[in-house]
């Protein structure tokens, strides 16, 4: 990857684009710390239900009617909340992190 391309541009160019319905997230990792600055043991581990959009699918069509990402208010970048058990996890080597492909509809809310 070159200097001037970000890892966004990766998951933007034509390589990888999630199926129509569908957006691709980078979950983003949950603190191991609580407000009071105790460190939570590993046992602990939850899937965090935070992430960033890394790329949108196209249009789906219900009842007659399209549905689009834009239409739900999501975009590139946006920073998103989705259903806990929502989404199909995926490991990508490149990068060494896990994502997930997840429906339009189980995308709860728009972190602004």
């Amino acid at each position: 990857m070159s200097k001037n391309k970000s890892i966004l541009d990766e998951y933007t160019t034509p390589r990888l684009k999630p199926m129509p319905g569908y957006v691709l997230v980078e979950p983003v990792e949950l603190e191991k710390k609580t407000v009071g600055g105790i460190v939570l043991p590993d046992i602990h581990d939850e899937k965090s239900q935070k992430g960033k959009i890394v790329a949108l699918g196209d249009a789906i069509y219900r009842e007659g009617q399209e549905i689009t990402a834009g239409k739900l208010g999501i975009k590139l970048g946006d920073f998103v909340i989705y259903k806990k058990w929502g989404g199909d996890e995926i490991k990508f080597e490149t990068f060494g992190k896990e994502h997930i492909f997840v429906k339009f509809e189980d995308i709860l809310a728009v972190i602004k």
